[in-house]
């Protein structure tokens, strides 16, 4: 039982450890999204986003049309984001800042 306990332990601080040095190379863009008109429109960009090898997180928000998306810039580039939206019907642009 204590072997157990210990390796439980052990998986849940490489775990953390892992979310850590991810996070320390992560860049966050936000794209403007077009043809979202309905509240399913969201859930169908943001699981084109996720689907991009490198995406860790994606916020999106109906009302200001707009994508937020956490990434691995070594694996991601921001032309890669705005592919997957629009492939799935949802045409995007990375917003100035």
């Amino acid at each position: 039982m204590r072997q157990v306990m210990m390796m439980m332990l052990c998986a849940i601080v490489v775990a953390c450890w892992t979310d850590v040095a991810v996070s320390a190379s992560s860049e966050t863009d936000t794209l403007a999204v077009k043809n979202m008109t309905c509240e399913l429109c969201p859930i169908t960009v943001k699981k084109a986003l996720k689907k991009v090898p490198g995406v860790n997180g994606v916020t999106v928000d109906l009302s200001k049309k707009s994508a937020s998306v956490v990434f691995d810039p070594e694996k991601v580039k921001p032309e890669m984001l705005v592919k997957a939206t629009t492939d799935a019907g949802y045409p995007s642009a990375v917003e100035k800042e």
